[in-house]
């Protein structure tokens, strides 16, 4: 499984960070989340399905 942050609607709420920081992390220079991983992990996939649902913007989106 991979997430993909769209960079035109996150606006750095960082809620994915707070939840996965394994996956996710805050870009300090644009304040946009970026992924961190290619393939999401096992043992963080519930995580990460709770911060694409959590995303205030819709910004994040799985891709199976």
């Amino acid at each position: 499984m991979r997430v993909i942050v769209d960079p035109n609607r996150c606006e750095g709420q960082a809620v994915c960070v707070g939840l996965v920081p394994a996956v996710f992390e805050l870009n300090d220079d644009d304040e946009i989340v970026r992924i961190v991983v290619d393939d999401v992990p096992a043992e963080h996939v519930r995580l990460v399905r709770k911060a694409v649902e959590k995303c205030p913007m819709a910004a994040l989106r799985i891709e199976e």
